[in-house]
């Protein structure tokens, strides 16, 4: 905690689980988010995911830190450089919630959202440790939480055609990049829709050029043991093949009612050019 900043005990935070998540007397915003910041690093999953996480993620969802949503974002988007991964990932996973509150209140800036994705992208993209969940802290899932993230990006007004467009190379980057971690955990799927989320973004004018380097690297596989990279990716494809075909939904942050199902303009040319790199590792499809 901050100097000088009220920390609620382990009582106040059963209690906000307890009820209906109604913010509790006595406090700042300012406090309660810093509290819940420093419990979203805790190697407890206890504390971190069944306590901090959704209490975090429904008040932001709700509105309760609105006007000082460019103070949070910055403080969980610098948690991505924290020295424990369960911080790393969560933290993004609340800028996640941050930034799709932005997109409903229009407060933040271009500037901000812009170097919160950029300081997204320098995590993400150089992660090592993509496991899923681990027997003592619970889940980390740096790979579906990082999806989480991009498909808020996706989701945002201030993000642009180039914009856009960049969500689409980090997120294929992020894929083929070396990593022993097999998928395990429906990072697939997550990812997946965080990609068709982009793609249904009417702004993008290129829906297909993405995959190009996709494809190349499928083709230049060689005969043996199939790396992780590639049956990950493969397994993202055939997910998003099924999220463009039948459209995907969102869900508004402070009630999660869904919208209604969405699917790209361009479709029909997206789901060809998906086809074709599933093709190269699975000549049997038609």
């Amino acid at each position: 905690m901050l100097a000088g900043m009220a920390e609620p005990s382990s009582e106040v935070w059963a209690g906000v689980l307890g009820g209906d998540m109604s913010v509790p007397d006595g406090f700042s915003p300012e406090e309660l988010f810093e509290a819940l910041a420093v419990m979203l690093a805790d190697p407890d999953p206890v504390v971190r995911d069944d306590t901090a996480y959704p209490i975090a993620a429904t008040w932001i969802g709700r509105g309760h830190f609105d006007g000082m949503l460019a103070w949070a974002g910055d403080r969980v988007s610098g948690m991505q450089a924290h020295g424990d991964i369960q911080a790393r990932t969560f933290g993004t996973m609340i800028l996640a919630w941050v930034v799709r509150r932005d997109a409903v209140t229009g407060e933040l800036d271009d500037a901000t959202v812009r170097r919160w994705r950029d300081e997204f992208s320098s995590w993400w993209s150089a992660e090592e440790d993509l496991r899923g969940y681990d027997p003592e802290r619970g889940w980390l899932h740096a790979a579906a939480h990082g999806s989480d993230t991009v498909r808020a990006f996706a989701r945002s007004p201030l993000m642009t055609a180039d914009d856009l467009a960049g969500l689409l190379t980090l997120a294929t980057e992020r894929l083929m990049a070396p990593a022993p971690y097999l998928f395990a955990d429906q990072e697939e799927e997550r990812l997946a829709y965080a990609l068709a989320s982009v793609l249904c973004r009417a702004e993008l004018t290129d829906a297909t050029g993405w995959l190009e380097p996709v494809r190349a690297a499928l083709e230049a596989g060689t005969p043996g043991p199939v790396p992780a990279w590639a049956s990950n990716t493969t397994r993202t494809l055939a997910a998003l093949y099924v999220a463009v075909h039948r459209g995907v939904r969102w869900y508004d942050p402070a009630t999660q009612e869904p919208s209604e199902i969405t699917t790209p303009d361009r479709a029909p040319e997206i789901l060809a050019a998906v086809a074709g790199c599933l093709r190269v590792a699975e000549h049997y499809l038609g």
